[in-house]
């Protein structure tokens, strides 16, 4: 059955950041934009990894460029635990500055925006966790990505790790959105061929759960199945030839899409599923979407079975003249394929996986059920069950 493309009983809403520039060294504008933004004493966010291959410095000279004064924290961990976000925002109040420059993969634009939120407002980041709980706005923010994966940098979300309760929990908020999100394909020749794929996936998993969810809008549909195509056709060569400017440009604009789209569609089990892997197998947030997303489309395609097979037409399969649960059984096969090119395994056992461990897998997959209810088909806990179990096959 064919979906309407808008539901008239429904409201519909779409969230974006106020400015995103795209384009070929984009990044060189970033002190122009911050001094525009009212920034005088600005505080570059990022990891050890980006710090080292050379893209701090560049952003740094832009900014002082403007004569801005510049700080660099280059202390952000995978999958951000909710101590550093304090520590930076401690570091923010202290030395006094006033605006926040993400400069990263997801996890680097994440703690830019809590450390934004924290900044202006009293306590720990762990006391905004939920919907539209943080009451002030945060410090002016620009986010450029270094992957062509999150979409962080377009969403008004961040997830954070709580250590304690070894749990990932978000933060939504209006003002989680960037003043600025700058999308420079430049910042992503750098990176790995490993991580490239693993990123790409995350879009991708991002795209397709934003495309059949049941909050899908009219917005999430056209971002995500774009997002899709675009990642499709582009993945591979972005991995096979990380220079090529034409892949990472189409990467990172999908990754933005992809972005988009779920911030206004919602996201599904792919993500609920995935996080135990984050926290129980030390795996990161893309390499567990990547691991979950073909075993939960299995089990999700007969919640949409056109939405699956439009997923297909746009990944390159020959859907004419199938009925349209073959059609649907297609977007499965194009998925793994694309992970089988980019050498991605979805088998859980290649990452230290076992059946000893279901019960775990079940409990931790069960505590993030608020993502189920935007999924295309309903889940119980056996269902859950099964679906690890397909993943540690």
């Amino acid at each position: 059955m064919k979906n309407n493309p808008f539901v008239s009983d429904r409201i519909c809403h779409f969230f974006s950041p106020s400015k995103i520039i795209l384009g070929v060294a984009a990044a060189e504008q970033v002190g122009n934009e911050a001094k525009s933004l009212g920034g005088q004493k600005v505080l570059i966010i990022t990891d050890p990894g980006v710090a080292r291959v050379g893209l701090v410095e560049k952003i740094q000279e832009a900014l002082i460029s403007e004569k801005l004064i510049v700080g660099i924290f280059d202390r952000v961990e995978l999958e951000p635990p909710a101590r550093v976000i304090d520590e930076c925002a401690d570091l923010v109040r202290k030395e006094g500055y006033d605006l926040v420059v993400g400069l990263g993969g997801g996890s680097s634009l994440d703690t830019a925006k809590g450390v934004s939120v924290v900044g202006t407002n009293e306590g720990k980041v762990l006391d905004y966790v939920g919907i539209d709980v943080v009451p002030n706005k945060g410090l002016p923010k620009i986010l450029l990505p270094t992957t062509g994966g999150s979409g962080a940098e377009v969403t008004r979300v961040f997830a954070i790790t709580d250590e304690i309760d070894k749990a990932k929990k978000v933060v939504y908020s209006n003002y989680n959105l960037a003043d600025v999100a700058i999308l420079d394909p430049l910042l992503t020749i750098s990176l790995p061929p490993e991580v490239t794929a693993e990123t790409g996936i995350d879009a991708l998993a991002h795209a397709i759960e934003s495309y059949v969810s049941v909050s899908s809008t009219p917005f999430s549909d056209i971002l995500s199945i774009e997002a899709i195509r675009l990642i499709s056709e582009n993945l591979p060569v972005a991995y096979a030839k990380g220079e090529n400017i034409e892949a990472r440009s189409n990467m990172i604009f999908a990754a933005a899409l992809a972005g988009l789209a779920w911030a206004s569609g919602g996201l599904g089990a792919v993500h609920g599923l995935s996080y135990v892997l984050e926290t129980e197998f030390n795996v990161g947030h893309a390499k567990a979407s990547s691991i979950m997303l073909p075993h939960v489309m299995a089990f999700n395609k007969i919640g949409n079975l056109y939405k699956y097979g439009q997923i297909a037409r746009v990944m390159g399969e020959s859907i004419e003249g199938l009925s349209a649960y073959d059609a649907a059984e297609k977007s499965i096969s194009a998925v793994k394929r694309l992970l089988w090119s980019v050498n991605i395994s979805f088998r859980l056992t290649d990452y230290g996986g076992s059946k000893e461990f279901l019960p775990k897998l079940v409990e931790g997959g069960m505590k993030q059920a608020r993502l189920f209810v935007p999924n295309p088909r309903n889940l119980t806990e056996e269902d859950v069950a099964n679906i690890y179990l397909k993943a540690l096959e």
